[in-house]
């Protein structure tokens, strides 16, 4: 049995506006996930005190990490990561595509990493689309093509996921569930697991899709005071085990 925790920590700035490394720390570490997922971390930027906080949250966890800077303002950096105690190796790092024209968008990536788990290795994709449809669109045709899930090495069980800033009834989301499923609707979840705002969760953007030898056998989104307190997005948790090939 393992465990995947993807979450959207809002560079550790919680609801009430502390920014505050050790508690995304207390949260994660209270699950004991095999492997970790971040989105909107920031690593070096004065406006959270130029602490890389991907390494921080690494070392709190007693991880390794592979941070994705999304967006690069000179020294600063911000984006995304993937962490595990177990071996693994990175195999990609890379922008999604944007729209042209359109001012204020920000700069997408995603990261893929190959995790070791015992007998298993699992390919983990996380990404946070953008904003605008249109953009989510073009973001989530690159993801099942050909530089992604597409991709001559990624076979075998494989997850994706992240941030889509898409719901279920979205053609981006559309677009990802013609290629993984969702670990959610595996489950037959009713209702669905929401993330957005931790406050008060309504919206389900955060999302786990699962390759078919990945087989789901649960499915939570944290509500403890410390969670809803944390960040703007609750953490979404996936266990899962390996099926044979």
């Amino acid at each position: 049995m393992a465990r995947l925790l993807t979450y959207n920590v809002h560079r550790c700035v919680g609801v009430d506006r502390q920014l505050d490394v050790a508690r995304i720390v207390a949260v994660i570490a209270e699950y004991e996930p095999d492997i970790v997922c971040l989105q909107e971390l920031d690593v070096g930027r004065a406006r959270t005190g130029h602490v890389d906080q991907a390494q921080t949250i690494a070392d709190g966890l007693s991880m390794s990490v592979h941070f994705n800077a999304a967006m690069r303002v000179e020294a600063e950096l911000y984006g995304d990561a993937i962490l595990t105690p177990h071996p693994e190796r990175l195999i990609k790092v890379g922008p999604l595509p944007t729209l042209k024209g359109v001012p204020g968008l920000e700069p997408r990536g995603a990261l893929w990493a190959a995790i070791d788990l015992g007998a298993a290795t699992v390919n983990v994709v996380t990404t946070h689309l953008g904003l605008v449809p249109r953009e989510q669109r073009l973001q989530a045709k690159a993801l099942v093509g050909p530089d992604w899930l597409g991709h001559p090495d990624c076979v075998g069980a494989t997850i994706l996921t992240g941030d889509f800033n898409a719901t279920s009834i979205t053609r981006p989301y559309q677009t990802l569930v013609r290629r993984l499923d969702d670990a959610q609707t595996r489950l037959g979840l009713k209702p669905t697991l929401k993330t957005f705002p931790s406050s008060f969760p309504a919206i389900r953007i955060d999302h786990c899709f699962v390759s078919p030898d990945i087989r789901v056998t649960a499915a939570r989104a944290p509500f403890s005071p410390l969670a809803r307190m944390a960040s703007d997005h609750l953490p979404l948790i996936i266990d899962f085990e390996v099926e044979a090939a």
